[in-house]
């Protein structure tokens, strides 16, 4: 007979090994050496690509977007990205944060 912290050992490795969190997340956009976006999207490791951040939304402002590097959207806009968040959407990688700030009220 298998001594008891065998069993109880096996029975956890069991649990984790049928647990599945769901994939790994990244952040885009604060690091101007990064890959591009739709090569972050592309290389498969990540379930979730964030596009980020917002260094000022909320209390009726003006959301800003900062994408450190990458773009300026508040001198040129972002347009160049357009066709990355496109590839990243084959993928399946949604964008929740675009679509909540679509019914965001000032």
């Amino acid at each position: 007979m298998a001594p008891q912290s065998s069993i109880v050992y096996l029975l956890l490795l069991s649990l984790v090994m049928a647990c599945n969190a769901g994939g790994i997340a990244i952040y885009w956009g604060q690091n101007g050496n990064e890959r591009t976006l739709e090569k972050t999207c592309a290389i498969g490791n990540y379930v979730f690509v964030n596009i980020a951040f917002l260094p000022v939304f909320g209390n009726g402002q003006t959301p800003v977007l900062n994408l450190a590097g990458h773009c300026d959207p508040s001198i040129k806009g972002c347009t160049g990205l357009s066709s990355d968040i496109k590839a990243c959407e084959a993928n399946l990688h949604w964008d929740d944060l675009a679509r909540y700030l679509k019914g965001y009220s000032k």
